[in-house]
């Protein structure tokens, strides 16, 4: 009996060791285990803080390519809005110019056809003018060709009358000249006869 109580002593004794031993292996285990379990939040939270981290450096990145990206397609668009707006008031101003050109043509033109017809109507004045003018002219040169010629013809009737006057008085004499030749004839010999007459007595 006493060495079944040795045995089982000694077996107790055993399994207490390896009681201990496991437990001694088990919190080694644990504690093993728990570092590995800290070592892996660790890890973890060290990989998901760099993660986080990449991540948002990322996100920045991204962002700041988009901003970036924004504004310059707004200073695209702004250019290109200006450009176009240059390049409508320079269509503008070309339309305003060829529609102010086309008004002072027209208004040349129209100038230029009010002067014509100014000049016309004064050309044609200064020709009704002229026209008249010459007419009065020939009328009074005809007045005064026809007061000469009536002027002319009552002075050759006076001559005419003049020259027949004196034609008349010549004859008039010529025959009157004898009669005075004897008359004179007369008055010699009266005048003689009384010389004698005297003398005698």
């Amino acid at each position: 009996m006493s060495n079944g109580n040795g045995v089982t002593a000694t077996l107790s004794n055993a399994a207490d060791t390896v009681v201990e031993t496991a437990k001694s292996v088990a919190k080694r285990a644990g504690k093993a285990v728990s570092g590995a379990k800290k070592t892996a939040t660790k890890a973890s939270k060290a990989a998901k803080k760099a993660a986080s981290k990449r991540a948002t450096k990322a996100k920045k990145a991204a962002t700041k390519a988009v901003t970036k990206a924004k504004k310059r397609l707004a200073a695209a668009s702004d250019s290109a809005k200006k450009e176009v707006a240059v390049l409508k008031r320079k269509v503008a101003g070309k339309k305003a110019a060829t529609k102010r050109a086309a008004k002072k043509a027209t208004r040349k033109a129209a100038g230029k056809k009010a002067a014509a017809t100014r000049k016309a109507k004064k050309t044609a004045k200064k020709v009704t003018r002229k026209v008249a003018a010459t007419k009065r002219t020939v009328k009074k040169a005809v007045k005064k060709a026809n007061r000469s010629v009536a002027a002319r013809k009552g002075a050759a009737k006076r001559a005419t009358k003049k020259t027949a006057r004196k034609t008349t008085a010549r004859k008039t004499t010529a025959r009157k000249a004898p009669a005075r030749k004897a008359a004179a004839k007369k008055t010699a010999r009266k005048s003689t006869a009384r010389k004698t007459a005297r003398k005698s007595a």
